[in-house]
């Protein structure tokens, strides 16, 4: 599905999971999960090469990765466990903007070292999905484009136990993709427009605030620097597209993160601008909007491009002004 005929290529490392889900109207268990899972399915709507660099164990559902596969997405970079796959176990609450964790099972995460194989390693858009730093900088070292761009997300877990490691991964960013109530932790200022500044600069080039079912907000450096004030070509406030009803929204961001990169990969630039970005921000925004109308990825994996292409015919309708 790409959009380029210069398209590059897409890797993408993190968890690959089940997931058991419970919402206030439906429950579902042996779901497809993941932050790698979500953002490379959702890389794959722009871009012809994607790599899935993860680990599941014995117990994980074939027909995920027959699923994945079928989207033309590489899983040379998925290593086979004899443990237990990595599992999540949440409820949400009646306004679904609330969770509870139930159960986490680490199994294979607990010792997992990334390995990117070749030619993953070889690709020009790098994705670090939501894992440990010590796992993102594995595989930041393994990557070897020396012009590649460089995407990461993370989650509060890893700012208040690595913060040390996670302060390098960020120095080696080019774009850092994190939610409000982590942005405002790790900034530590509740101002979100501060906070983007102060992550700008703790080192990535450009920093996107996700605010959930009120969009995201995208942060950028003004000719190297970064500005006083907020500008046109500096900050983009992205709205979310509205859903009258929403069945899980498990794995929102992590599609938003996988659009980001697929676009940015679909339009072939190896240095991508300011708005460059903020087009991919749009994109994530529009396509992280399926993944909340069912569960786990079923929405996504019965949309066509045509689908896509008219929503955000329709979000550009709405929104502008």
């Amino acid at each position: 599905m790409s959009e380029s005929s210069n398209s590059l290529s897409v890797v993408v490392g993190g968890t690959v999971a089940i997931d058991n889900v419970k919402t206030p109207g439906s429950e579902a268990e042996n779901l497809l999960g993941g932050s790698a899972a979500y953002a490379a399915l959702a890389s794959s709507f722009y871009c012809p090469s994607v790599h899935l660099v993860g680990i599941v164990g014995k117990d994980f559902p074939a027909e995920h990765l027959s699923m994945l596969e079928a989207r033309g997405i590489s899983l040379d970079g998925i290593e086979r466990s004899e443990g237990d796959s990595f599992t999540w176990s949440g409820e949400y609450m009646e306004n679904m903007n609330e969770r509870v964790t139930h159960r986490v099972g680490l199994n294979v995460l607990e010792s997992w070292e990334v390995k990117v194989p070749a030619p993953a390693n070889q690709s020009e858009i790098v994705v670090l999905a939501n894992m440990s730093p010590d796992n993102q900088l594995q595989m930041l070292e393994q990557c070897k484009a020396a012009s590649s761009f460089v995407i990461a997300d993370t989650m509060d877990l890893w700012i208040e136990i690595a913060n040390e490691r996670l302060h390098e991964v960020l120095k080696q960013l080019d774009l850092f993709v994190i939610n409000e109530s982590e942005a405002r932790d790790f900034a530590k200022t509740s101002n979100l427009v501060e906070a983007g500044r102060r992550l700008l600069e703790k080192g990535p080039r450009y920093v996107v605030i996700k605010l959930g079912e009120f969009g995201a907000m995208l942060f950028g450096r003004r000719e190297g620097a970064i500005p006083d004030e907020l500008c046109a070509d500096s900050f983009f406030r992205c709205a979310a597209f509205p859903l009258s009803e929403i069945s899980d929204p498990t794995g929102a961001g992590d599609t938003f993160l996988g659009a980001i990169a697929g676009h940015l990969a679909a339009a072939g630039e190896r240095n991508p601008s300011f708005e460059s970005i903020r087009q991919a921000v749009v994109q994530g925004s529009v396509l992280a909007s399926y993944t909340c109308e069912a569960f786990s990825t079923k929405r996504l994996e019965g949309l066509s491009r045509n689908d896509l292409d008219a929503r955000l015919a329709a979000f550009r309708q709405m929104s502008s002004w």
